[in-house]
């Protein structure tokens, strides 16, 4: 009898502290403030946080930099507030007429992506425009798009091979480029023919270039180790999506609650859980990047405002309202071949039912898709953590990215195993190893 009596107080000891481990995971993040941020930043009055629409994107920011403040957050040295300003500039395609050998070319025909407020080719000019061929093959397909940023003026011959890749090219164009920098006095117009042997040309085009106020929203969390002062760690998700399509079924909001409403709750729980704890040793930072669906400009900007090789790393956290492939509890990391973050992370995990895993989508590059990647390419373990199945993903970039097609319990989950798998790397025990630059 008393061996079966210390048996049981020996069992009671272990179970319940299996079970603690378990529930210290789940509570560690609040539901509540992942379910009001999420339903906020993906409410139909956001407009679908449209980069460069009106409204939506400057709304959105707001909200953040005040869930910032009310945590406790400090702004980035120099900046009075959260947001952190810059300018690109948006690009918009006008009425093109383009005659070839003496016959107009239909609209479908003709791609102009132009620096310049409107231009007027002839093939008699003293100076013609130089004059590039896609052939037929499918890897001829790369010269378009090393052409979307002119260097010079070029007309583009492609072949009618290639209407499909075509017809998205003339989409992608169509609504409006985004640049960093201005765009230099040079263009590329794209023309859907074989191209002749001899051809006389006269083309006529305008373009509308305008400088777009973005802003990132950036919050401080100091570290509490002076020796790790620029030992920066930083939690990401991007808060822009698409905007307003066209509608479906009278739906025109491209809410993104997925895409990325979820990792952006995921960064704002995560700094108030962190805020809460009181223990990193290195500095948080906290970022809602603006304009990633745009080409990554919020990413860009923030990555040349600071040293890469004072960021030790980074969790980018996009998609992760729905369940992985893997089952419940679980989430995948890009790049998870890329430095030793992914282990590190599920070595905190040991005890939990929670596990990540490397990414099963290595055919859609995911890794160089996100905002992690601006850091990544100078070295920064920089990886994004998600659980969605993109390849069969049908409400992807759509006006069917709603909050109802989400699973709250396990996006919380998500952000409980993220927040207790960092907890090296925010006390300064586990520093990952960098990722290789690319030659």
């Amino acid at each position: 009898m008393h061996k079966i009596l210390v048996a049981c107080a020996l069992l009671s000891l272990v179970l319940p502290a299996r079970a603690q481990t378990n529930a210290q995971l789940k509570a560690s993040i609040s539901e509540a403030t992942v379910a009001r941020v999420l339903n906020v930043l993906a409410a139909d009055d956001m407009q679908g946080r449209g980069t460069g629409q009106p409204g939506g994107d400057a709304k959105a920011a707001q909200f953040l930099a005040g869930e910032f403040a009310r945590i406790g957050l400090q702004p980035l040295p120099g900046l009075a507030g959260y947001e952190q300003a810059f300018t690109a500039y948006q690009t918009t395609p006008g009425p093109v007429n383009a005659i070839l050998n003496g016959r107009p070319l239909a609209p479908g025909q003709v791609v102009v992506v132009s620096g310049q407020p409107g231009l007027t080719w002839l093939s008699e000019d003293a100076q013609p425009t130089q004059v590039v061929v896609v052939g037929p093959e499918i890897a001829e397909r790369r010269k378009m798009y090393e052409l979307l940023s002119p260097k010079a003026n070029t007309l583009v011959f492609v072949d009618t091979a290639h209407t499909k890749a075509f017809g998205q090219l003339a989409g992608h164009v169509g609504g409006g480029l985004m640049s960093a920098e201005r765009p230099g006095p040079y263009s590329t117009v794209f023309v859907l023919a074989t191209a002749p042997a001899t051809s006389t040309y006269r083309i006529s085009a305008s373009t509308a270039v305008q400088p777009v106020a973005l802003r990132n929203v950036v919050g401080l969390l100091p570290g509490r180790n002076p020796k790790r002062a620029k030992e920066f760690v930083v939690f990401s998700g991007h808060y822009d999506h698409l905007g307003i399509l066209q509608a479906v079924a009278g739906d025109s909001i491209a809410n993104g609650a997925d895409d990325d409403a979820s990792g952006t709750t995921a960064v704002v729980a995560l700094a108030e859980y962190f805020k809460r704890q009181k223990n990193n040793a290195r500095p948080l930072l906290f970022v809602a990047f603006a304009a990633e669906e745009k080409g990554g400009f919020g990413s860009q900007y923030f990555s040349k405002q600071l040293d890469p090789q004072q960021v030790v790393a980074m969790f980018n956290i996009e998609m992760i309202g729905k369940e992985a492939k893997f089952g419940p509890k679980t989430a995948f990391i890009t790049g998870y071949e890329k430095s030793d973050f992914g282990p590190l992370l599920q070595e905190n995990l040991k005890g939990t039912e929670f596990r990540f895993e490397p990414d099963p989508y290595p055919a859609q590059n995911l890794f160089y898709r996100s905002d992690n990647a601006t850091l990544a390419r100078l070295g920064v373990p920089a990886h994004t953590i998600s659980t969605d199945q993109i390849p069969t993903d049908k409400r992807y970039h759509s006006v069917a990215d709603e909050v109802s097609s989400l699973n709250v319990s396990n996006m919380t989950a998500v952000i409980s195993a993220i927040a207790r798998s960092a907890r090296g790397i925010v006390a300064g025990t586990q520093t990952p190893t960098r990722v290789a630059l690319e030659k």
